[in-house]
């Protein structure tokens, strides 16, 4: 398959369905829908949301009916990056090539458009796709995008990411961190595809080992680029985990044997992948992406 083509596409269908979602601004609460609109639909590789549109195809789903459901991964994606860089948390100046939310709109608007961007998410999971007979889907992929995001989740995995910057690096726990600040959201989107392509409880656990054991080969890369990419290729300012002590693979490691153990971890997703899968390259291709990407 020609994946550039594919995430070329798909992130046009992604776009075009956060556009809709978005709230338009206007009245007393418009920079409120500015900070929101800005920090959206400022660019991004929109990982998430293609993760699930690919395995909601893989499984032989209809993925047209869920793009609005896997657009709300990317809200809360959003979300957690404009709260992740605010001053009492990672306090970053650039986010995607742009001024971070905090520092185009102020510090309490970003707050505030984080808050709006989740709860909007669940909206959009609680609605669609409409008709009474994805009712069970819908309250199935409300429950487990909020466990993935959640104390259990991606906010517990940011909450142990900054306590571990006041810990020795030989204490810190990168895995645990990685699965649940990173991997946790990773894994969510392709159960939420598999969810809605009516995947059996035996094929969602397989997907939900491949999402893991790839959330963790993500953050590893991602983690690698940091090191050794540009602010330029990165869209973000680079070089800051190292500067503020997180507890990350290189730092542990060394960037040659997190290189390897992401590879590791790339082989294991891939094994993971069940047998019933009817594009089952979607998938293959998608993880070899993110793991060997360069920004």
């Amino acid at each position: 398959m020609n994946l550039a083509a594919y995430l070329e596409s798909r992130r046009a269908d992604v776009d075009r369905a956060l556009e809709s979602l978005l709230p338009v601004p206007e009245g007393p609460a418009s920079r409120l829908a500015e900070a929101m609109r800005y920090s959206v639909l400022s660019g991004g590789k929109r990982l998430r949301p293609i993760l699930a549109l690919a395995a909601c195809e893989a499984f032989g789903g209809d993925d047209a009916k869920i793009l609005e459901p896997a657009a709300a991964l990317e809200l809360v994606h959003t979300y957690s990056l404009v709260h992740d860089d605010l001053p009492a948390m990672d306090d970053d100046d650039l986010r995607r090539g742009r001024p971070t939310a905090h520092k185009a709109f102020g510090e309490a608007e970003a707050i505030l458009a984080g808050d709006a961007l989740l709860t909007l998410a669940f909206e959009v999971l609680a609605t669609r796709p409409a008709g009474s007979q994805r009712a069970g889907r819908r309250a199935d992929a409300v429950a487990l995008v909020a466990r993935r995001a959640g104390q259990a989740g991606m906010v517990g995995g940011q909450l142990a990411d900054l306590e571990a910057e006041r810990r020795p690096p030989e204490t810190a726990p990168p895995e645990w961190i990685h699965r649940h600040k990173t991997g946790a959201l990773l894994s969510a989107s392709v159960e939420l595809g598999a969810l809605h392509a009516g995947a059996s409880p035996a094929e969602r656990e397989a997907i939900a080992r491949y999402g893991d054991a790839l959330g963790l080969a993500f953050q590893i890369a991602d983690d690698i680029l940091d090191r050794t990419a540009s602010a330029a290729a990165l869209g973000k300012t680079p070089g800051k985990d190292e500067r503020s002590g997180k507890a990350t693979y290189p730092a542990r490691l060394g960037v040659d044997a997190s290189r390897r153990e992401a590879e590791r971890l790339l082989a294991l997703a891939l094994d993971s992948l069940p047998e019933t899968l009817a594009r089952r390259e979607l998938l293959e291709s998608l993880a070899r992406y993110a793991v060997d990407r360069t920004h």
